[in-house]
């Protein structure tokens, strides 16, 4: 990992070696939080779930760190302006990911990564693909 480092300068070769492992625990840390902020989406996706079936008008929704009764239809609104935030923060923390990936692989002489800049297909390219495949993509 670290072989192309020259030892010639050992300041130079401390500071590209401290650079590496900044890099490395940066992307350590927004992986962590990819995982927690995918922990707390299941969660409200439960929440959601459990609230299409209640029965009455109103239920508990702990915000913070208080209890509060409301009625459904404000608690699953709730939860659905919640998802939609984490949503964006977990897609801007993974593109931001792939940069610093890019930019740890540059640190450690490596060439990047094929294909992790890659984009998903647009609706209007799906369905030009679906209509050449003859409805069988999905």
């Amino acid at each position: 990992m670290y072989k192309r480092v020259k030892m010639e300068n050992p300041n130079l070769s401390l500071k590209q070696l401290h650079a590496i492992e900044q890099q490395g625990e940066s992307i350590l840390r927004d992986r962590a939080e990819i995982i927690a902020l995918d922990r707390r989406r299941n969660g409200n996706r439960e929440a959601l779930r459990t609230l299409t079936r209640e029965k009455g008008t109103k239920t508990w929704f702990a915000l913070g760190p208080m209890l509060v009764k409301m009625p459904v239809s404000t608690a699953t609104s709730l939860l659905k302006a919640d998802q939609v935030t984490i949503n964006s923060e977990i897609n801007k923390i993974r593109s931001d990911l792939k940069i610093k990936v890019n930019k740890l692989r540059d640190l450690e002489f490596e060439s990047p990564l094929p294909g992790l800049d890659l984009k998903p297909m647009t609706r209007e390219e799906m369905a030009a693909v679906n209509q050449v495949l003859g409805g069988h993509a999905e």
